[in-house]
């Protein structure tokens, strides 16, 4: 039996949806009502009976184990003083920051390995975790030409640093000595838009680790404002309480123009993924304002998001990340996005792969964007059932495909003028 590292909890909880929090099936927990955090959790309504959340710790080794929990009463302190307590009001506010226009579809650059050409497009998205080292925060580039050069894109071209990565890059950045210097080396490139780091809210873990991490993106939010650089507050949330607390947030603050979103993971289970929507369509038409969606992944739910949401900003990943395996996208008849291999020479660049890949996207995000009119159902031609067998033949046996097979083995005479075909006794 594979055991877990000492740093991680042992209990499972399976299926994981188990832990999913849905207040209209479950009660609360019972312990919920007592604990000092309920203000700011609101309480656990699971299907996996715990008395509270502190049934979800259970590290091999507490010493080693780096969840925000009450059972580490030092350690919870310090972490409790970094982020200045759970509540989001102590969250400083800050002045709206300008931001420039953005198109629907923003592709994802992570490098410029496998290319040698510089990628002509006017807008970009490129990792905010690698214009920096992770173990020092210097920053890798330093001007527009170093970050051109960097990405092989324009070096007038407008860049979106995104902030959805591993869990290990988000926790670098909070640990980074003198973010001050990091905000300014983002002013300094020019960056249009900063996604705020996506810190991790997990379901099996006590519920202050989630209240830390989603005070920790509001801070990271704050800061990267404060810096005159425009950021997109990344909505993380656990619970309906917590998109409550978010939504509140976010109606008492007008500076925040633009929120962020990441389907890949864990809010992209199929299981899940409508409920999140509902919820982030929900605090969109509660803002009272027009609201920008930065959002990764989720492209089923693009049209649901659209109409709630004043504009939606897809950075999209799979151009790149398909063109590094090489595989090209193809638009179906039924306008559907496929991808299939391309043989290339080893070691041959995909600068024309990618480009292609773009457009087909571009493309194919366009026509679902167009309304389909279907002709009226008295106009359409009654089809043919297929038949259910792999010989195209019917489940009932034709007699007349019978004797056929039979004249053609001359077991009947030819003349069927004077015969008359019956069933033999």
């Amino acid at each position: 039996m594979k055991l877990r590292p000492p740093h991680e909890p042992t209990h499972d909880f399976h299926p994981s949806h188990r832990l999913h929090d849905d207040a209209t099936r479950n009660p609360r927990s019972l312990g919920c009502r007592g604990c000092p955090d309920f203000d700011q959790c609101g309480g656990l309504h699971t299907d996996a009976g715990i008395f509270d959340c502190g049934d979800l710790c259970s590290c091999a080794d507490r010493s080693k184990c780096d969840m925000v929990c009450r059972r580490k009463p030092h350690a919870f302190f310090e972490r409790l003083q970094e982020v200045d307590g759970f509540d989001l009001a102590t969250i400083p506010r800050v002045a709206p920051v300008a931001r420039p226009p953005l198109p629907d579809l923003v592709p994802l650059i992570d490098h410029k390995y496998s290319r040698i050409k510089t990628l002509g497009e006017p807008v970009v998205a490129v990792p905010l975790y690698a214009l920096f080292h992770m173990g020092t925060g210097e920053p890798l580039v330093r001007t527009r030409a170093e970050l051109a050069a960097r990405f092989l894109i324009p070096e007038n071209s407008t860049v979106i640093a995104s902030g959805v990565a591993r869990d290990v890059k988000v926790e670098a950045w909070w640990a980074f000595a003198d973010r001050a210097r990091v905000i300014q080396t983002l002013r300094d490139l020019g960056i249009a838009l900063v996604t705020a780091p996506n810190f991790s809210v997990f379901l099996n873990v006590p519920r202050p680790d989630n209240l830390h991490g989603i005070k920790r993106i509001g801070l990271s939010w704050a800061e990267l404002m404060a810096g005159g650089i425009p950021a997109a507050l990344h909505l993380n949330a656990r619970t309906d309480f917590d998109y409550q607390r978010w939504t509140r947030f976010i109606a008492e603050r007008p500076e925040v123009e633009c929120v962020a979103f990441e389907f890949g993971t864990g809010a992209g289970y199929r299981g899940r993924i409508d409920w999140h929507v509902e919820r982030l369509c929900a605090l969109a038409l509660s803002a009272g304002r027009p609201l920008t969606l930065v959002v990764r992944g989720g492209v089923q739910m693009l049209p649901r998001l659209r109409a709630c949401f004043g504009q939606v900003v897809l950075v999209e990943s799979d151009a790149f990340s398909r063109a590094l395996k090489r595989r090209s996208a193809v638009i179906t008849e039924a306008g559907r996005l496929r991808w299939i291999r391309m043989r290339t020479p080893k070691g041959a660049p995909i600068d024309d792969l990618l480009r292609h890949n773009i457009a087909t996207i571009r493309a194919a995000h366009t026509l679902r964007r167009v309304v389909v009119h279907r002709p009226s159902r008295a106009l359409v031609q009654p089809s043919r059932r297929p038949a259910e067998h792999a010989d195209r033949h019917p489940a009932q046996m034709s007699f007349v495909a019978q004797l056929d097979m039979t004249l053609q083995a001359r077991a009947v005479a030819p003349d069927r003028q004077r015969m008359v075909v019956a069933a033999k006794a």
